[in-house]
């Protein structure tokens, strides 16, 4: 899963990026267009069965899901003609699976405002230049000549995306909404810097449930219709992100192609019975762990093992 996050320049974007992955990697500068460069990063998915299911079959290896975040150096208006550093920023937009639209809901004044005005101007700005590059698009397809190859569209408009709204620490506090993303780029920042167990205790202490991190994947994995399923063993326990309505087969064939072209069937049993029932050998003589052919869609939380041919 890849998500670009965009935006008008100076709207937190890069300090996003940084906090979300931990460590100082996207140059952050107050100017325009300090991003030249697209800066791609892979952030492992926040997920307490992991450890859980680690202890139950006494392994130290954790294998996260991952998103992959692409910090997209500021849009301005015009940017679908060439303002600013507009075509070279619009053409990393395309490689994405959805766009995490970030907007600037916060006041301070020692930082320069670049075309920015308001959270819903700023929104509306980004998705027009979108959809100029779209029709740009769509034009150059037809002004083809009859009979050649018609590629494959990757219309910017048309792609899942998500609203952050970076707010100031106060109003990060008393923000939820399901249907928006409040983060405060300032607090992920100094989350980034805490031990696990102190991000826990700084969170509590702000009246928060869940870092904008975890908000922000929760709500990706949701508009891109994703789930994952869990391998546990001695070697291994580990996260594999699928789409919602993926049979067993096709599912094993995220792992590796031959176990789909060669699968035989699937033991599969929720993760919350597998850590009860103190592992695989418990859980099978109890009878929770069900046997699954190929009809079988998977569910999320599953806790598989696959049986494959030769």
């Amino acid at each position: 899963m890849e998500i670009g996050i965009v935006g008008l320049p100076n709207v937190g974007k890069s300090t996003l990026f940084n906090a979300l992955l931990k460590r100082q990697v996207a140059y952050v500068a107050n100017f325009p267009f300090a991003t030249i460069e697209p800066n791609i990063g892979v952030v492992p998915v926040p997920d307490e069965r992991l450890e859980k299911l680690a202890e139950v079959v006494h392994t130290d290896k954790i294998v996260p899901a991952t998103v992959k975040f692409v910090d997209i150096a500021g849009l301005v208006k015009g940017a679908s003609e060439g303002a600013g550093l507009g075509n070279k920023f619009l053409s990393h937009i395309r490689e994405v699976d959805a766009i995490c639209h970030v907007v600037r809901a916060f006041d301070d004044e020692n930082v320069i405002r670049e075309g920015s005005t308001d959270p819903k101007s700023d929104y509306e700005i980004v998705k027009m230049e979108l959809e100029l590059a779209d029709l740009q698009t769509k034009e150059k397809r037809d002004q083809k000549k009859k009979g050649e190859v018609e590629q494959p569209l990757a219309l910017l408009s048309e792609k899942p995306e998500i609203v952050v709204y970076n707010v100031s620490e106060k109003e990060v506090r008393n923000s939820s909404d399901d249907d928006k993303i409040y983060i405060c780029a300032k607090v992920e920042a100094e989350l980034a810097e805490l031990s696990e167990a102190d991000q826990k205790q700084y969170l509590a202490d702000l009246g928060i449930s869940e870092s904008g991190l975890e908000k922000l994947i929760r709500k990706a994995f949701d508009i891109l219709g994703l789930q994952t399923f869990l391998t546990a063993g001695e070697i291994e326990v580990r996260a594999w992100t699928i789409k919602k309505g993926t049979k067993a087969p096709q599912a094993a064939g995220v792992i590796h192609t031959d176990f789909e072209k060669h699968f035989i069937k699937a033991d599969v049993i929720n993760w919350e019975e597998f850590v009860k029932s103190g592992g695989w050998a418990k859980a099978r003589e109890e009878g929770k762990v069900r046997m699954e052919g190929r009809d079988y869609v998977m569910a999320e939380g599953d806790v598989v093992e696959f049986k494959v041919g030769v």
